[in-house]
């Protein structure tokens, strides 16, 4: 199996604190928050560092995006109800945070023939005419591949940074094996 290198791109995790949350009073005493209950039913909150978003949802549920490691993830969503139990201190220091997705780039190093691609691969989608990249959906792991004539690749779906390595390796091994690349 060939090594190709991955890099991470943007991470997506949640986390639920048990209880509901008043918005109205975290937009207050947060700086960097956007909300707007007519345009979006939670607020923004922006971090600098790491420099992340997290959603928070007046059901006490976060999403946090844009970190570009799991730590950082974690950290981001850690930050952010640490600065929420500053108004309410009853919010649970215990909670679970789960990675939804993440989502990495990498570069195969040859031009790709997407329409020999579409033809010989398995499990794809090419319409050039709606996007110009090749659709190919892993079973094991379960990822979506986003190919590129220039070679670029981008991984998304996986839960871990291992599962978006091993989707790139094995797509590049069978390529190489259908000797598309």
């Amino acid at each position: 199996m060939t090594d190709v290198e991955i890099k991470i791109e943007n991470i997506v995790s949640s986390a639920s604190i048990g209880k509901d949350i008043e918005l109205t009073e975290v937009a207050k005493a947060l700086e960097g928050v956007t909300f707007n209950r007519d345009q979006f039913p939670g607020l923004v909150f922006k971090l600098k560092e790491p420099k992340t978003a997290a959603l928070i949802f007046s059901s006490g549920k976060l999403v946090c995006t844009g970190a570009k490691s799991i730590e950082d993830s974690k950290i981001a969503i850690h930050k952010t109800v640490d600065l929420m139990r500053t108004i309410d201190n009853n919010i649970p220091h215990e909670f679970e945070i789960t990675i939804q997705n993440i989502v990495a780039s990498a570069n195969l190093e040859a031009t790709l023939n997407l329409e020999a691609v579409a033809l010989e691969l398995e499990d794809t989608e090419y319409e050039p005419e709606q996007f110009p990249g090749l659709v190919y959906r892993l079973k094991d792991p379960k990822v979506v591949l986003l190919l590129f004539g220039s070679g670029k690749v981008v991984c998304t779906g996986a839960k871990t940074k291992d599962a978006a390595k091993l989707g790139v390796e094995k797509a590049y091994d069978r390529l190489k094996a259908l000797e598309l690349l």
